[in-house]
């Protein structure tokens, strides 16, 4: 018994050392994510608002209604693969070289055609309206540049997103001054799209220095037609969730465009940026502690789940935290961050910041999904709550303008990310857990972790 011990020794410390090694580089992961994002919320905050408050309601609902119809074809120049790529990269069972070079291809080809897509549709549904159609254009570009992404999907399956952080970043803060000089010398708006478009490539630009600077090469991609195959027959459902976020997302500012006008566009995205700009800390948590959740799914499944109750318990209570205090402020913080000729967002935001709470335990989901091949019917939910969210906006948003928008979008979000996962037995034990994560002040043993 003693030999036993002794021989066992040295492999108990070693996975202890992995172990806090690997909690260690988690950590590490989500700092770097996070400081991004907060970066980013807190510079492109005060900047988007001073935008927002020179341009005008009325300036701003159009661009911002570019972007929306834009952001509705977006999802096809990702073709859902962005989950996939990171996954294929960690697995190594296909060359990194075809995965980034095959990913990469399909993701230029696709921006290329949504952005004549998207023009056109634009077009016909917006005749003789010229500056609308460049604003599509110059946006739809955008994702273009958006396709060197994958050079960030390397980084994240390395656990290496601080090097991305330093590139964005960079780029970043020298286009938020930019933006700035543009307001102090009263430049019109299709020049702060312009500037928003340089902004993407200059992003693109940095991430192949920095993946140059690591000892990669860009003329070592290959595209493959097997690759592509293996990619996208994972990816199409998640493409068409996608496409349901998309709709989610975006689809109720352009039905405000059309059915009520852009300066109520203008009202409603200035409520949406502020109900919106969190939703980057359930992604941040979620990609930096959902591979080490995965990684005990083979060893027990009582752990498995009692660490994804976990994630659902810090979403629920950081969802909880931001949710309440903005939706009993809500007008005062409007009219302090944009003015009073945006004092009207004030009550949408009441009612659309409800969503985060449902956002944040949808992303938290998303990981499960994946690891217990339940894509299709993701896909199935969100695309339902797509629809129900359309149905929505048509009753709603002539009864209520904005404040019907946010309604569709808090009803629908909590359909697709909550309710549904009780109507279907295969998502019923998330539903549970998901509804366990409302009762905040349960006991959590440190060790679920450790």
């Amino acid at each position: 018994m003693k030999f036993s011990w002794i021989h066992l020794l040295p492999q108990f410390i070693r996975r202890r050392i992995e172990g806090r090694q690997q909690v260690q580089n988690v950590l590490g992961n989500i700092t770097w994510l996070s400081f991004d994002k907060v970066l980013r919320m807190g510079v492109g905050l005060v900047v988007g608002v001073w935008v927002a408050r020179y341009l005008g309601p009325e300036q701003y609902g159009l661009w911002n209604y570019a972007i929306a119809f834009a952001a509705l074809f977006s999802v096809f120049t990702t073709l859902g693969l962005d989950s996939i790529v990171v996954k294929e990269l960690v697995n190594g069972q296909i060359p990194a070289s075809h995965i980034l070079g095959t990913s990469f291809a399909l993701r230029v080809s696709s921006s290329l055609a949504m952005l004549v897509v998207s023009v056109v549709i634009v077009m016909g549904i917006r005749p003789g309206d010229g500056l609308m159609a460049a604003l599509v254009a110059i946006t739809a570009a955008g994702y273009l540049f958006l396709s060197f992404d994958v050079i960030d999907f390397w980084f994240q399956s390395q656990v290496l997103s601080k090097y991305t952080v330093y590139a964005k970043n960079t780029v970043f803060l020298l286009v938020a001054g930019i933006r700035i000089g543009l307001i102090l010398f009263h430049a019109p708006l299709i020049v702060f799209v312009w500037v928003s478009l340089a902004e993407v490539g200059f992003s693109a630009i940095a991430l192949i220095v920095v993946y140059r600077l690591k000892g990669q090469s860009l003329l070592a991609w290959q595209a493959d037609r097997g690759t592509a195959r293996i990619l996208l027959q994972q990816s199409w459902p998640l493409l068409l969730a996608a496409v349901s976020i998309a709709i989610y997302m975006k689809i109720d500012q352009v039905m405000l465009g059309n059915m009520i006008g852009v300066d109520a566009v203008g009202i409603y995205a200035a409520a949406a940026r502020i109900s919106e700009i969190w939703y980057f800390i359930p992604s941040a948590i979620a990609a930096s502690i959902f591979p080490a959740i995965l990684q005990t799914r083979s060893r027990s499944k009582e752990l498995y789940y009692l660490r994804i109750q976990k994630l659902f318990d810090i979403m629920t209570g950081l969802a909880l935290v931001i949710t309440i205090p903005l939706a009993l402020a809500s007008t005062p913080v409007m009219v302090a961050l944009f003015g009073y000729q945006y004092e009207a967002a004030g009550p949408i935001l009441s009612i659309h910041i409800w969503a985060s709470v449902f956002v944040f335990l949808g992303v938290a989901q998303g990981g499960w999904d994946v690891a217990e091949n339940l894509t299709k019917l993701s896909m199935v939910r969100t695309v339902l709550g797509a629809v129900l969210n359309i149905l929505l906006n048509i009753i709603l948003i002539p009864m209520y303008q904005g404040s019907g928008a946010a309604i569709a979008t808090v009803v629908s979000y909590a359909f697709s990310a909550y309710f549904f996962n009780m109507i279907s037995a295969k998502t019923r034990r998330i539903f549970f857990l998901q509804s366990k994560s409302f009762l905040l002040f349960r006991h959590l043993r440190r060790d679920q972790w450790e």
